[in-house]
């Protein structure tokens, strides 16, 4: 039986912050008609992709899920479980704003079975906060972690932001301090990605503000990786550091070329070697739900050759290339092809060979793009 993971998109948001390029509005006039699409669009993927697979995961993300009131997560989590087979140890993530949670919200995402927490604190410093425009300050988001924790979330993560505007080696090691500090058992640490579109784009374009280079950008990642490292977070993927046994399942799924399910506005799926993705506005999703069921809006059949790359790079980035796995699944001439380069990366330190994996290094991790982008 195959695995499979389902995300939730949950576009509401209650502001857009100058830095994000996901799809989210701030106006929840439609968020009852959203449900009864993202409940409709359930049923139709239900009937296609239910049969032969178990959820081991569900992800809602956003925007900010932790905007709904709980009976709005459950009716969905509720769906899934009616028409899906749901595992009964499946992780359920909600990502949240430290700002929106309070008390009876956190037990009523753990009464509707939410067992994973991800706090967008993107960092302990108020002043780099105001500047990202965050609806909370550093106190919110440790009572929020403290709270969360306290209330029997055992399992949560925070998502951190490096190499911000005026950002400093010695503000991010605060932030970092703070991090471990907290009872989390996971942390995503994520380069600051200047997006056309945003607010910020437009900022730095302007000359504004402007952001540190890669060489600061690389210093800033190399302090993360070490200090998490010897703090007790484990580095299993680019961006993503967790305590022994709490890497997020759902974070792996992609990595492992798992097959997922994206309900929602932009969502995106991969299935049966196809992949497809949703119509980004709220208003042509409800309707394209109304007319057919989905609101797929574009699709692709991917060769084997796009699969074996894709398998690479999600492999490269994360757990390591299975050697064995990669020449039973896709092919036998991917490794004797790129050995030439591969030991050059292994001679500087950055790709190590053990029990028929390739793997980055720490140091491996801070020029996987350029690893990639020279393997055939």
């Amino acid at each position: 039986m195959k695995n499979l993971s389902i995300y939730v998109h949950i576009p509401f948001c209650a502001h857009k912050c100058i830095y994000c390029d996901f799809y989210s509005i701030t106006k929840t006039a439609d968020k009852e008609k959203y449900l009864e699409s993202l409940l409709r669009e359930i049923e139709f993927f239900a009937e296609k992709y239910s049969n032969g697979r178990k959820v081991i995961s569900v992800f809602f993300g956003g925007g900010t899920p932790s905007l709904m009131e709980t009976e709005y997560i459950l009716k969905i989590i509720s769906a899934i479980k009616s028409r899906f087979r749901l595992e009964p140890d499946a992780e359920i993530t909600i990502e949240a704003n430290p700002g929106t949670l309070e008390k009876e919200k956190i037990q009523g995402f753990l009464s509707a079975g939410i067992n994973r927490l991800s706090l967008g604190v993107q960092s302990f410093d108020d002043g780099e906060l105001e500047f990202l425009t965050r609806i909370h300050d550093s106190k919110t988001a440790e009572h929020a972690v403290n709270e969360a924790f306290g209330y029997g979330f055992k399992n949560i993560n925070i998502d951190l932001i490096f190499n911000l505007p005026a950002q400093t080696k010695s503000k991010w090691k605060n932030t970092l301090q703070k991090a471990v500090s907290l009872p989390v058992s996971h942390i995503s640490a994520y380069s600051l990605i200047l997006e056309k579109g945003t607010t910020l784009y437009k900022m730095v374009t302007d000359k504004k503000t402007k952001i540190s280079g890669q060489e600061f950008d690389a210093d800033l990642y190399e302090t993360a990786i070490n200090f998490l490292a010897e703090n007790g977070f484990d580095q299993y993927e680019v961006s993503n550091f967790a305590k022994p046994g709490s890497e997020c399942i759902h974070n792996k799924s992609y990595w492992n070329h798992t097959e997922y399910i994206g309900l929602g506005t932009s969502a995106h799926s991969f299935a049966d070697k196809k992949r497809w993705w949703n119509y980004s506005s709220l208003k042509s999703y409800i309707e394209a739900v109304k007319k057919t069921g989905n609101a797929v809006s574009g699709f692709e059949n991917l060769t084997e050759e796009q699969l074996l790359q894709e398998y690479v790079m999600l492999s490269l980035r994360s757990v390591g290339i299975n050697i064995e796995e990669l020449k039973n699944k896709y092919s036998g001439e991917w490794f004797p092809r790129n050995r030439k380069i591969l030991s050059e990366y292994e001679k500087g330190g950055f790709i190590s060979f053990g029990s028929g994996i390739i793997k980055l290094t720490p140091q491996g991790y801070a020029v996987c793009d350029e690893i990639l982008t020279r393997l055939e």
